[in-house]
Formats: structure tokens, C-alpha cells, sequence
């Protein structure tokens, strides 16, 4: 039988690669969180400036853009902060710089949840492999909560230790535990499509921009209601979204 994640966490901090996808990720179980008293910060790793198949686009602009967009899901959703590190697409760093950033905010936040990346999950069948920025930043975030930020010796100067109780990895090939997004389902689809850049465009053949805008709002609410019904399917509810847990502290 599927595990249900029943109740709300005191505070979240839920780091991610890119603007759209803690929105994509976990959008509803953040959205059902803050609903019920949660404090949800999220981190952003990468100013998304690349994300576009279009080679004429300003890149400085996009990325400005996109921030307008986080903005205005992080509204939709109920986030307390939102946290911008800055880096360009496809440069995150390894090592201990990002660590380090995410040791800070994990022991300034003090969050009981964190959530992020698989960085696991990397192979999806024949037609997907995860972002290099989601492995890293995933990576980075798992090093960060344990052993760093818990650890006093570990970037002393970034405040004083603090212990994260439970991470809930996000994009999964493995979900083991899931949250009932059955009343927020459509927040979550309102905070999806903040993200014109990633999810707009014409219905082909329109010619009318406004026309083209409407549909891809039902075209990116549509796949987002299918994703949740299909962890729904499996966690015996009618939408859902699965992750994996590692349990800190028990």
C-alpha cells in the first residue's frame, strides 16, 4: 500500500536548478503545505537564461524574464522567500562553493523538510536524461544537509549547525512516499503556467497570439493534471505527487 505524507512540516526549503522547477517538481505539495501553515522558501540555483531553442533571444532578457515568473508563481503557491543564487545555466559548480551556499541558508531557514533534485535519477527510458544543473544542484543539496550543515566544524563561519530532519527527493525513478495534492492541483497548474517562457507559444497554425496563449495554458494544465493522476493512480488517490524520502532523524 502507498505511504501518504500526512500532515504539514513547520518550514521547507526546497532547492532547485532552474526558476520552473520547483513549480513542476513539487508545486502542490508546497502549495498544500503553505495552505496549512508551512513556511515554504525556495532556492533557485540558475538564472535560466539558456532555457530556449530559439537563438536570437537575449539571453540577459530571458533570464530576467524568467525571474518575473518565479516571482509570480511564488505568489500563486504561498512562498515566504525565495533565494536567487545567480548562476548561469549549465555552470553550476561542483565542489564546495554551491555546498556552501546551500549550508547557509539551511542554518539561517532552519527547515525540518528540505526538498530537491534526485540526482540518481539521471536515465528516463528512451527519451530523457536529467539536466546536468538538477544532478549538481542535487548532489550539492544532499551534501549540504548531511553532513555539513549539521556539523559544526563544517563552514563554521556560516552560522551555527543545524540538523534537517527529512529530504524529500523530487523527480524520482524511485518514489516511496507521496503527498495528496487532491485541493491543490489547480494552484499548481496556475504556478506552471507563471512560466510563459518555458510553456507558452502559438496553438500551431493560430497566428493569434492570444489565441496561441490560451491554448498552451490548457495544454500545460492538461499535462500537469496527467503527471498528478498517474502518481495518484499509484498512491490511491486522485492526484499526487511521489518522492523519495531519506529520513535524517527518527
Amino acid at each position: 500500500m502507498a505511504e501518504m505524507i500526512h500532515g504539514a512540516p513547520s518550514t521547507v526549503l526546497a532547492v532547485f536548478a532552474h526558476p520552473d522547477d520547483p513549480d513542476v517538481a513539487c508545486g502542490g505539495s508546497l502549495a498544500r503545505w503553505a495552505r496549512e501553515g508551512t513556511e515554504v522558501h525556495v532556492v533557485v540555483c540558475a538564472r535560466g537564461e539558456k532555457g530556449t531553442l530559439d537563438p536570437a533571444v537575449d539571453t540577459a532578457r530571458l533570464g530576467v524574464a524568467r525571474l518575473a515568473e518565479l516571482a509570480a508563481a511564488g505568489a500563486v503557491i504561498g512562498t515566504a522567500t525565495q533565494h536567487l543564487l545567480g548562476y548561469p545555466d549549465g555552470e553550476l559548480p561542483g565542489g564546495s562553493l554551491l555546498e556552501s551556499q546551500i549550508v547557509a541558508l539551511v542554518r539561517r531557514v532552519r527547515p525540518d523538510v528540505v526538498m530537491c533534485h534526485d540526482p540518481e535519477a539521471v536515465m528516463f527510458g528512451q527519451d530523457y536524461y536529467n539536466h546536468r544543473d538538477h544532478r549538481m544542484v542535487g548532489w550539492s543539496t544532499l551534501d549540504a544537509v548531511s553532513p555539513a550543515a549539521a556539523l559544526p566544524h563544517y563552514f563554521p563561519a556560516l552560522g551555527p549547525a543545524h540538523q534537517v530532519r527529512t529530504v524529500y527527493l523530487s523527480g524520482t525513478l524511485v518514489p516511496d512516499v507521496w503527498v495528496d495534492i487532491g485541493h491543490t492541483i489547480e494552484t499548481k497548474v496556475q504556478a506552471v503556467n507563471c512560466h510563459a517562457t518555458q510553456f507558452g507559444g502559438e496553438r500551431p497554425g493560430s497566428g493569434q497570439g492570444g489565441e496561441g496563449d490560451s491554448w498552451s495554458e490548457v495544454r500545460v494544465a492538461a499535462a500537469v493534471r496527467r503527471r498528478a493522476q498517474e502518481a495518484g493512480s499509484t498512491a490511491g488517490v486522485a492526484f499526487a505527487e511521489g518522492f523519495r524520502r531519506l529520513r535524517l532523524v527518527r
